[in-house]
């Protein structure tokens, strides 16, 4: 006996379901698997101020601790606070040469997180590491080259893309709104070229926006796209389904303000910039490309299947979309 539509809509139902609440799981629960940032500044010769950022679950921060295998001494007291779910420690280290020396945070094998390294040098180089559990260590070059830097930030920016969500539906949401090969290329191009764009603006500190806001905002773009794919499915098509290029270029320039401030976070090398700012953006890209064929090879395995949908799981996609997009509108207006 063919199961009949009421049991595939309600396995859709569920399917849908679940989904939702992952993804709320995923916002809520962000902070546990945000990146620990470690920043040394070298003040003068040998002397660094250290920022050391990590993450909190609770009252309770990750047991992680930054360690050379070389000289390498604490100067003064160590400052704490917490601020956005994180502890911040701040402090003097006293090294005469760190270049060579191996960096270790020590704990990091045993959690779920990254840590973003960036130390500067009084003569204006820097060194961007990123540390995971499976590799804790690395060696500070004695000196850093052009290609190192492009593979590290490729690396970032293919990792930012791929765990920014928010950016993943905004995606999604236009895959959903556009109809045809032609007018889906032209749709993902626009917002390539508007977020590249205010992405080097800000990142070269040409334009500065507040980061509250704009996240705030990039999360409504999202609800309004997924508005349009409803009033496109009820006839009653709107600028989105009309001109989806214009919606995508237009919010595509916030979006790059989003990437911006997280590449912001990480900083860019002083001696190579256009390297950085470049690699960190193709890096993004390549994400961002993986992500779509992905989504067009899921649905056009969907589309290969023998039994039909029934017409009501059509809306499931935008509601969710637009239920996830709406809760992360009020958790940053509520954070401002």
């Amino acid at each position: 006996m063919r199961p009949g539509p009421a049991l595939f809509a309600a396995l859709i139902r569920r399917l849908v379901l679940c989904g939702c609440w992952c993804l709320v799981a995923a916002t809520v629960q962000a902070h546990e698997v945000r990146p620990a940032y470690l920043a040394l500044t070298e003040q003068s010769a040998g002397v660094f101020s250290v920022l050391w950022k990590t993450p909190m679950r609770g009252d309770a921060r990750l047991s992680l601790t930054p360690a050379f295998s070389g000289p390498a001494q604490v100067r003064g007291p160590v400052t704490a606070r917490t601020a956005n779910g994180a502890s911040i420690q701040q402090w003097t280290l006293g090294a005469r040469q760190l270049r060579g020396q191996q960096l270790m945070l020590e704990g990091l094998e045993s959690t779920m997180t990254d840590a973003l390294v960036r130390i500067s040098f009084a003569d204006g180089s820097t060194w961007t590491q990123r540390l995971t559990p499976r590799a804790p260590s690395a060696m500070i070059p004695r000196r850093q080259t052009g290609w190192s830097v492009a593979w590290q930030y490729l690396q970032l920016g293919v990792e930012h893309i791929l765990l920014g969500i928010d950016h993943l539906l905004f995606v999604l949401a236009l895959l959903l709104v556009t109809t045809g090969g032609a007018q889906l290329v032209k749709t993902i191009t626009a917002f390539t070229v508007a977020h590249s764009i205010t992405l080097g603006l800000a990142a070269l500190g040409m334009v500065r926006v507040p980061t509250a806001p704009t996240e705030a905002v990039i999360a409504l773009s999202i609800v309004f796209v997924a508005a349009e794919i409803l009033h496109a499915q009820a006839g009653k098509p709107g600028l989105a389904s009309r001109a989806p290029w214009f919606i995508a270029f237009a919010f595509g320039l916030l979006h790059g303000f989003g990437f911006a401030g997280a590449l912001s976070g990480i900083g860019l090398p002083q001696t190579h910039i256009p390297t950085a700012l470049l690699f960190f953006n193709c890096g993004v890209e390549i994400g961002q490309l993986f992500f779509v064929c992905c989504v067009l090879g899921t649905i056009r395995l969907l589309r290969g299947l023998r039994f039909r949908l029934p017409r009501v799981a059509a809306r499931f996609p935008p509601y969710a979309i637009g239920g996830v997009a709406m809760y992360w509108v009020i958790q940053r207006v509520a954070a401002f």
